[in-house]
């Protein structure tokens, strides 16, 4: 009896190359390029579901006809002197599996000395004024060396689409502008968050944290939480007393004059929601620090690095009187580990807290919400994304 046939993957599926492992830029060009459009998930390996979230975003986005090419490239020039590069880990068998599964065609892994063959590169894209705040302050030359990788990588893959994670805020931000800027054919697209049951957000580095370490560590997420759950409670009050008009203070001592202690207190909050300008920045900060603080008494303790309000078109902090879309940030180490974590807040906007929060969140293993941000006129939009000009490179 002749063997039975091993089951051949669907064509939809199907590298276009004999190995879905590439190691040089030769070999890169030489791929086949298919009839649909070409994406590229920028990884530095390691992978955990939050990639493979991004690798099946881009897949449904190009379809059966397009491509989806997955780099894993540590890069020396976006970690600084004290950092993990050396202890950075290195799983690329794990890594090509997992790009496989989640619906790649390829795997692009160079080495250092195929993506830098003359050494480290003297001449670098600077990440300029976004590029020194929050994560640049805290690792000055991040970005420049974030930027230099990015734009060689997309000069060697060629894409129609990127995708990069909303889980780094600040990096999408600064690609997002460069490719704007510097008028690179390529649409940046960001990715929800993934996170555990638990909240933590997926990170490589997760799994340097002890189970206590761990514990501490949930006190990103939930500060996030916090702040997104007051901001909404504040919101809904001004919505009341917008429509309830400013007799509320009348009110709430006529009550108090009954006994109505509780509704008292509630119509006393609704006036004063209606006094003066809102709140909402600094009423969210507030509520986040209050869990972090708290963090910082636990055994072992959060090491707050930074929690910044920002302006998603520049990464500048938001004032209170802000209208439009924010981007909370946080950054803090647990033992050796260092973590960042962000969430997008909506103030004075017809958008739902939950619903923005959704839309930068979803958990492992489950849909992810299609990508994108809602601004109101008044705040300055992100720069365009659209194909501008040249890259240079064979498409």
């Amino acid at each position: 009896m002749s063997p039975t046939p091993a089951p051949q993957p669907s064509p939809d599926s199907a590298p276009d190359h004999p190995t879905p492992l590439l190691h040089t830029a030769a070999a890169l060009r030489d791929l086949p390029r298919r009839g649909g459009a070409r994406a590229v998930v920028m990884t530095m390996g390691a992978l955990h579901e939050g990639h493979a979230t991004l690798v099946r975003t881009a897949r449904r986005r190009v379809g059966p006809d397009g491509q989806v090419v997955v780099t894993v490239f540590v890069n020396p020039l976006q970690f600084g002197a004290g950092e993990d590069l050396d202890r950075y880990p290195r799983t690329l068998d794990a890594d090509v599996e997992l790009a496989v599964a989640a619906g790649a065609d390829v795997v692009f892994a160079p080495s250092a000395e195929e993506v830098y063959p003359g050494g480290e590169p003297q001449i670098r894209i600077a990440a300029g004024p976004m590029g020194t705040r929050l994560e640049g302050a805290s690792r000055p030359g991040h970005f420049d060396g974030v930027l230099t990788v990015v734009a060689k990588l997309l000069h060697l893959t060629a894409p129609d689409i990127a995708f990069f994670g909303q889980k780094d805020a600040q990096q999408l931000a600064v690609i997002t502008r460069m490719a704007a800027d510097l008028n690179f054919p390529v649409e940046i697209v960001g990715v929800p968050t993934v996170r555990e049951d638990d909240g933590l957000a997926l990170s490589s580095r997760n799994r340097y944290l002890s189970t206590p370490e761990r514990r501490t560590a949930l006190a990103l997420s939930a500060a996030l939480f916090a702040a997104r759950d007051r901001l909404t409670a504040e919101e809904a009050l001004r919505a009341r007393a917008a429509s309830a008009g400013h007799p509320a203070q009348d009110r709430s001592a006529a009550l108090a004059a009954i006994g109505e202690d509780r509704a008292a207190a509630d119509a006393h909050a609704v006036a004063y929601a209606a006094a003066g300008p809102p709140h909402g920045p600094s009423v969210a900060r507030a509520a986040a620090r209050v869990v972090l603080e708290d963090a910082a008494q636990l055994d072992p303790p959060l090491a707050l690095d930074y929690l910044a309000l920002v302006d998603p078109s520049d990464f500048t902090e938001i004032q209170d009187g802000y209208q439009g879309e924010g981007i909370l940030a946080v950054a803090a180490k647990v033992g050796t580990t260092r973590l960042i974590d962000n969430i997008r807040l909506v103030f004075g906007a017809s958008l739902p807290q939950d619903e923005a929060a959704h839309r930068g969140t979803t958990r492992a293993g489950g849909t992810t919400p299609a990508p994108g941000t809602s601004r109101t006129p008044t705040t300055p939009a992100t720069p365009p994304t659209t194909p501008q000009g040249p890259l240079g490179a064979t498409r």
